[in-house]
Formats: structure tokens, sequence, C-alpha cells
């Protein structure tokens, strides 16, 4: 039997109007130390950010959560937070903030395979 190891994740969200702390889950990201795993699942419904959000600019929204991913992967094409260490990259994703494209607070548990915990969290929590 493999060892369980410990992961975090968050969920990430789409808040348009932060006032009204309103949001709409549209990805995760799961970090897990020991598998030196970073790596986020998103989805952008169009349908539903539109009836949830009529007047966002999808574009941008899109453009905001592909971030997400590409600073996940690390390497030059991410910018300069995804030449950070993992650790750090994953706690700058999840770090508060107020705006559009927010996380929800970290969440630990423990895994065998951080990759498909990643997608039983995505299916449980986005899909």
């Amino acid at each position: 039997m493999q060892e369980k190891q410990l992961f975090e994740y968050a969920v990430v969200r789409i808040m348009p109007r932060v006032e009204r702390e309103e949001f709409m889950n549209t990805g995760v990201v799961l970090y897990c130390a020991r598998q030196k795993f970073l790596k986020a699942m998103i989805r952008v419904d169009d349908a539903r950010l539109s009836v949830f959000c009529p007047s966002c600019d999808a574009a941008a929204v899109k453009e905001h959560l592909l971030a997400f991913e590409r600073i996940c992967q690390g390497g030059k094409s991410s910018g300069p937070i995804g030449q950070l260490p993992i650790a750090e990259r994953f706690r700058w994703l999840t770090a508060t903030r107020s705006t559009v494209v927010q996380t929800s607070k970290v969440h630990p548990g423990f895994c065998v395979d951080a990759g498909e915990t990643l997608e039983q969290l995505y299916e449980k929590l986005v899909l």
C-alpha cells in the first residue's frame, strides 16, 4: 500500500461584484510538496458566466484564469511568479485578494496520487 501524503487545495472562483460576495466556482488548484505537484484545473462555462454576470468581460476573466494554469506550470513563459519555487507559487495563487478572480481558503487533505485527487475535487466542486 502506498503512503498517503499531505496536499493542500483551494477552489478558484469568479466573484464579479466583490461587495456582494457572490461567486461561481470555476476551478481547483492543488499543491502536494512530497509529489512536487502544483496544478490547476479551470473551466469557464460561458453560458453560466453570462447568466451569473451579464456585464462581465468574459475574455478578460478567462485570461486571468488561464494565468493560474500558467503559473502552476512554471517556467519563463509564466512570468516572474511562475519562476518562483513551487510552494511560493501556490501561496501566491491562494493569497487573499479582493478581485474578480479569487480562491477559497486553503484546505488540507491526504492523498496517494495528487493528480487523481485534483480531478476528484474538480468534479465535486466545479462541475
